[in-house]
């Protein structure tokens, strides 16, 4: 068909096909925006959490640092604990003896 000067030939398809294909051009960029602002915020919450894990990981570190520390202490008080009921016995074992000669008596014996 052609058309008369000035004038457009009508749509192949029809105005009312025209009006739905934009329409649903315009709810796909929509949507398509949409979806692209929704992958933003997931890919910022995504770097956010990747922090944190980085932040807790650094903490468990510096815990377990300080975990070995205390244990390398307690090991050392430990240590000194058996020093010092080992001197109470050689001290009370002197005081026993002492006393022995005091009272002239073996406590052993008794």
């Amino acid at each position: 068909m052609i058309s008369p000067p000035g004038k457009s030939a009508p749509h192949a398809r029809g105005p009312h096909r025209a009006q739905r294909d934009s329409r649903v051009t315009r709810r796909f960029e929509q949507t398509e925006g949409k979806a692209d602002r929704e992958f933003g915020i997931v890919k910022s919450d995504f770097t956010a959490l990747r922090l944190q894990v980085g932040n807790l990981d650094q903490k468990v570190a510096n815990v377990d640092e300080k975990v070995g520390r205390l244990a390398d202490e307690l090991y050392g008080l430990t240590d000194d604990v058996r020093g010092m009921n080992e001197k109470i016995d050689r001290n009370q074992a002197q005081i026993v003896e002492l006393l022995t000669r005091l009272v002239g008596k073996d406590p052993d014996t008794a």
